[in-house]
Parts: structure tokens; sequence; C-alpha cells
């Protein structure tokens, strides 16, 4: 099993702009004062941008463009609502927000194949929705591939049973835990897992005081430990930089990369920055205005593909 690939899905945004729907627990989206015309085409610049640094050092980026007629502004975001595995295998997600639930397209699908990918089973967890329960893909599910080990943190788009379910459907040993931000003065559970926490081959980064419960903290680093894991620790504050929202990826002769925005880099300390170089190189791009209206980041524009190729 490999922790890292060198293949990532990305989409290319037609409608991107602050989605309300996802501002109601999404406490990382700001409202701009431009208008949404002029936001997407600077987040149409950011994404390009960071597609051609991806591309530069030798990483497969296949870009799918949005449908302008599905008016999807998170489908630069498609992590949340598909995974990739080696054996074939992929996995479709309920979404919190209802225009969210467009985003999954049966033309990325037949992209892939085209590229040469093999889909030979589609897991398909999306009928929680009517019930009102949510999964949302690798942004709730952080997977340790080659230990067979998923982190998640639960919240309103993590639900405990479902991602116990996930696990025994996709063999892997759930480690569950709350991971909380400080919202006017109150304590909220953090929507994503993926922005406290990145999971790298050998080091992981995470904000450990976004665990408010000592046992639940205890045990995930338990596990990172005893999986050789480095854990490199971050505050609350680099957290809402998005430094948490961080993805290795491999580019030319498997050479590895930590991918992350320019706002999550500049947030980091020398010594943070020198505790991931001794594993890996990091590329970083600026995606101020996705982030800003998005609430995502680096991590979440990249959906990892896996799967195995046609002979």
């Amino acid at each position: 099993m490999l922790q890292t690939t060198n293949t990532i899905l990305m989409i290319r945004p037609i409608n991107f702009r602050m989605n309300e729907q996802t501002a109601v627990n999404n406490f990382f989206q700001e409202d701009l004062d431009i208008k949404n015309t002029e936001i997407n085409a600077k987040a149409q610049e950011e994404f390009d941008a960071f597609v051609n640094k991806l591309r530069a050092v030798g990483v497969n980026v296949i870009v799918e463009n949005d449908d302008k007629l599905m008016d999807t502004p998170d489908s630069i975001f498609p992590n949340n609502w598909v995974s990739f595995h080696e054996n074939g295998n992929v996995g479709l997600y309920p979404m919190f927000a209802e225009n969210r639930r467009k985003e999954r397209r049966d033309e990325v699908f037949i992209r892939l194949e085209k590229e040469g990918f093999v889909i030979n089973n589609i897991i398909d967890y999306t009928s929680a929705e009517e019930e009102g329960v949510f999964l949302e893909g690798t942004g709730s599910l952080l997977l340790d591939r080659v230990n067979s080990k998923a982190y998640c943190a639960l919240s309103p788009r993590a639900d405990e049973d479902l991602f116990i379910e996930f696990c025994e459907d996709f063999e892997y040993t759930p480690v569950i835990f709350t991971a909380y931000q400080t919202v006017e003065g109150k304590r909220e559970a953090i929507y994503h897992t993926n922005v406290m926490m990145c999971l790298a081959e050998d080091f992981a980064v995470i904000c450990l005081d976004c665990i408010d419960d000592k046992k639940e903290r205890k045990n995930v680093l338990k596990h990172l430990k005893e999986d050789g894991k480095e854990v490199i620790a971050i505050t609350e504050d680099q957290v809402a930089n998005f430094a948490g929202n961080m993805l290795q990826v491999r580019g030319e002769n498997d050479k590895r990369y930590l991918i992350m925005s320019e706002a999550a880099y500049t947030s980091l300390t020398k010594a943070q920055i020198q505790a991931i170089e001794k594993h890996c190189d990091i590329l970083s791009s600026s995606l101020e205005t996705i982030e800003t209206c998005g609430g995502g980041s680096a991590r979440c524009m990249m959906a990892e593909v896996f799967l195995p190729k046609n002979d």
C-alpha cells in the first residue's frame, strides 16, 4: 500500500463564491466585499497558478472543468465527495450542504477511465443524506493507507456510525476524536479533520490543542507514535491560517513534496519548517481568495488518485 500518490484530480471552478449553505458550520469562511464574478476570476487565477506549480515538479494533475449549469460554488474541493483506492474502489460521500451534492458527477469517472485508470466498484454512502447523516470524504477521513487506520474528528459533517461503516467496508481501524476551535468565545467542533491534521509517510502535522479531551488526544498520539510518525505540533492560530490543510504528494522521480498554501507556509515557525524538510520539500502557492471565501485550502483542492492503471 502507498501513502502518497503522483496523480491528483482537481476541479477548475466556474461559479466559485462564498457558499452560504456551508458557512453555518465552516467558521473559516469570510465574506469578501467584491462581486462574485471577480471572486471567481481571482479563484481561477489562484487555481491555475497552483496547478502549474504542481505540474512543474512532476505531479500528474488531471484537471476537470466544473459544469456551469450546476451552480456549485465549492466544486473546487472534490476531496469531500469522492475517494479513490488502490484496489479500484471508489467511495462516494454524503454532503452536508444541498448545493454541494451536485458536485458528484459521472463525467469525473469517465475522465479518469479515459486517462487509463480502472474503477472496479463504487461504494456509495450518499443515501445517508436522506437521514441527515454526513461523512465528507477525505475532509472528514484522514487515511493512513499503509497502517490501515482512519482518523476522524466528529462534527456535523462527520457522523460516527457512518465513519465506522466506512472503516468496515474499506478495512481501516477507526481512530475517533472531536476537534474544536474557539468561535466568539465558544468551543465549536471543527468541520473537517483535514484542517487540523495532515498525515504524511513519516510524519503527521497536527494541532493537539484542538483536541480538548485528554484521553482522545492521548489515543491519537499513541496511534501516530506506534506507527513511527514524527509528530509536528501546530497551534490553533496556525490552523486558522490553514497550516493543518496540507497534503504530501509525489513528483518527478518519486520525490516527495508537502503541498500547502502560502498563508499556511508563512504561519509556520523555522523549527516546524526544518522538521518538515527533514522528510520532504515544501511547495506552497497563494490561495488567498479560495481560503477566504471557501474556508478550505490546498489539501481540499486535491483528490488523490490511487486507482490501478490499465496495463
